[in-house]
């Protein structure tokens, strides 16, 4: 049998490179989207490459819908069909309250974080389905405990977004899974990433059940088990990771 194929969106830094690194760990094949940062997305290549396993970076915006055809077609390309799909790449925006948000910046979130996610799995399903020919997979959406939170007087509009994900990640995960793909969502809380300014994860860490912000590892632990067998009877599930916050 095959190694698996695994497409990760923006997985330069962060969760995305974590998730990428240990999915080339396990055997999996991995391309490493990215908008911008090459040198980001060649590092974490590297990574898995000296670690034994295979990857290629593919330079995409998920928030341009006529880019991602052209990245599953590049990446099929390159390893074959894609096995398995995770949507993480994403924008924060702000931080701002709503009443000094620019429509600009309220669009360009949308277009990536919702939009994207949304014709990042439109594709899949074209390519995945039982009934159109391909042999099944799994997509994992990943979202964030904002959707639930709210994230008051930061980013209202990026939790707007995730909830967004979280909605359609529940009717898509019933509209595909007896056509073989099983899809679920991730919600991490508070990461130690980039996205995050350390004087953010200072204030707030502490605030946190746990006592600390979580790492991008973790949650690339918690990615990978729902891409898992162990996760097989788990469809349309929202995994939470946030130290109980």
């Amino acid at each position: 049998m095959s190694a698996p194929v695994l497409l990760v969106t923006g997985a330069g830094r962060g969760i995305g490179a974590a998730v990428a690194r240990l999915a080339g760990a396990r055997g999996y094949r991995v391309a490493v989207n990215y908008r911008q940062d090459g040198e980001a997305a060649a590092a974490t290549v590297a990574a898995i490459r000296e670690a034994g396993g295979e990857a290629e970076a593919f330079a995409a915006d998920v928030g341009d819908a006529d880019a991602i055809p052209a990245l599953f077609d590049a990446v099929t390309a390159r390893f074959g069909p894609i096995t398995d799909l995770v949507n993480n790449a994403g924008l924060m925006g702000g931080p701002t309250r709503l009443v000094d948000l620019e429509t600009e910046e309220l669009e360009r979130l949308f277009r990536t974080n919702v939009f994207g996610t949304i014709l990042c799995c439109r594709e899949a399903a074209r390519r995945m389905s039982l009934s159109r020919g391909g042999a099944g997979g799994r997509i994992v959406n990943v979202s964030s405990i904002a959707a639930v939170n709210g994230s008051i007087g930061e980013r209202v509009h990026y939790a707007a977004s995730k909830g967004a994900v979280n909605s359609f990640t529940i009717g898509f995960s019933r509209e595909v899974a007896r056509d073989g793909i099983r899809v679920n969502v991730f919600s991490p809380g508070l990461t130690a990433t980039e996205l995050n300014p350390p004087e953010r994860i200072a204030r707030l860490g502490p605030t946190v059940p746990y006592g600390r912000a979580g790492e991008p590892d973790e949650m690339a632990r918690g990615i990978l088990w729902l891409l898992s067998p162990e996760a097989e009877y788990c469809i349309g599930a929202n995994l939470t990771m946030s130290g109980g916050r």
